[in-house]
């Protein structure tokens, strides 16, 4: 089985697509800024549960793996937030990606604390 079959890989790589479409039309001068923050968290959700399900015959080094991937989730929340505030979204767009990245979140919870479940 591989890591894309994986739902919270699944929905974590849509959301990360979102964000990196939606983060397009912010500001140039963001480019370094919000706009490379939020595109590299949203991303790093998904290659932390690349490696982690790679190495999940070791539990611990997978449940490590699924705790940064939880991190980065709430990381690209925190973005959110600044999008919102600076007014390059709106609420109910953070609100929409507030909620896919909750999700995500549970997913990766419920990874971490059932890793048999996940061959490891």
């Amino acid at each position: 089985m591989s890591f894309k079959t994986l739902l919270a890989y699944q929905k974590g790589f849509d959301l990360a697509m979102e964000i990196f479409h939606l983060t397009k039309d912010f500001p140039k001068f963001e480019m370094f800024g919000l706009t490379s923050q939020m595109v590299r968290s949203s991303r790093s959700v998904c290659s932390n549960i690349a490696e982690g399900y790679r190495k999940r015959q070791y539990e611990k080094h997978f449940k490590s793996k699924m705790s940064d991937a939880d991190g980065e989730n709430s990381e690209t929340q925190l973005w959110l937030d600044f999008a919102l505030a600076c007014k390059y979204i709106s609420e109910d767009k953070r609100q929409e990606l507030q909620h896919k990245s909750e999700e995500i979140g549970k997913l990766l919870n419920y990874m971490m604390n059932n890793p048999d479940k996940f061959g490891v």
